[in-house]
């Protein structure tokens, strides 16, 4: 071999050695360097689920998955026929109520009082002719012609007939008083708790008709017209569309630039755009969330946290679901 030829083959061999060397450097670079973190959320809602007090049987549902309702709009008719027994039951339950503290304020009838009062001027009468027999024989009795025995008798009858005119007096204020004032306060108390029954009814059969309470969105419809629900059954559930936020789920060891007041930027993929969002609520998400250990390096485990924000400005068109990235 010729000193030309083995010169050339010591240059292709440190060639080939410079070479790999500078291949494997470049991986390591790559497979070592610190990459980009992503931290990936997404877009939710707030949202309440529309449910009656009383259970019935879907007669008509008012809306569809997606539109967007008003306060007091009407979602959902019930049919309730137990509850419309109930309240015919309450009204005539209140009907017999008035009537009884309507007769305890009245009194006595008309015809009573009539009585009563012919029974006075009677009695009325008979005194005045005790009391004028009575001073006659106590003039004679004075005069010394009639004897003690006949004045004390005439004198018990003037006494009788003053005692039976009071008796009559009685009777006839009771007859114009009516009843007595326990009596009355018992049956308007009466009234009262019937009236409560009824009102209580009333709000039950409000529960038949379904409005809505705030403003949203339908998202999801469970029942279908004709089948039942039970008490407290949720029919429908309303997204409140003004009240948008994201959640993310955040490592401990990234949450210096995510604290509750701070601004931060997320890229929004559906809109392939940035919006500005503004920490909220921080909690822990329980011993049993996503853990980072890393104790093999004898140092720590990391827990994860949730983050909520809001958008700092409305952006229109942001759905509940969307995806939401922080980049760090």
């Amino acid at each position: 071999m010729s000193a030309k030829t083995q010169h050339n083959n010591i240059l292709l061999a440190i060639i080939g050695f410079t070479t790999v060397v500078i291949i494997v450097g470049v991986i390591g670079f790559f497979a070592f360097s610190r990459q980009t973190e992503v931290i990936q959320g997404q877009v939710e809602v707030s949202e309440y689920r529309v449910s009656s007090k009383v259970p019935g049987r879907i007669l008509e549902i008012r809306v569809k998955e997606g539109d967007f309702v008003k306060v007091g709009d009407t979602l959902a008719i019930l049919d309730a026929p137990e509850v419309q027994a109930k309240m015919e039951q309450a009204q005539s339950a209140h009907d017999a109520a008035s009537a009884l503290e309507l007769k305890a304020k009245n009194g006595a009838r008309e015809e009573q009082v009539r009585g009563a009062y012919n029974l006075l001027q009677q009695a009325k009468a008979g005194l005045e002719i005790a009391e004028k027999s009575y001073q006659r024989i106590q003039r004679l009795f004075d005069e010394g012609v009639v004897s003690e025995q006949k004045r004390d008798e005439v004198y018990a009858q003037y006494k009788a007939m003053e005692a039976q005119m009071k008796a009559a007096q009685s009777q006839y204020d009771m007859a114009v008083n009516g009843a007595r004032r326990e009596d009355k306060l018992a049956a308007a108390a009466q009234v009262g708790r019937a009236k409560g029954a009824v009102q209580e009814v009333n709000s039950y059969i409000h529960e038949t008709v379904q409005i809505a309470q705030m403003e949203g969105e339908v998202m999801d419809i469970y029942p279908k017209q004709g089948e039942l629900v039970g008490t407290g059954s949720p029919i429908m559930t309303i997204a409140v569309m003004k009240d948008l936020w994201g959640t993310f789920s955040v490592r401990e060891d990234q949450l210096s630039d995510l604290q509750v007041g701070k601004t931060f930027t997320a890229f929004v993929p559906a809109f392939n755009t940035d919006i500005q969002l503004k920490v909220f609520a921080l909690k822990d998400e329980g011993t049993y969330a996503v853990w980072r250990a890393t104790k093999a390096n004898g140092q720590y485990d990391l827990k994860t946290f949730e983050v909520k924000a809001r958008p700092v400005k409305k952006f229109d068109g942001l759905r509940p679901g969307m995806s939401l990235v922080i980049k760090n």
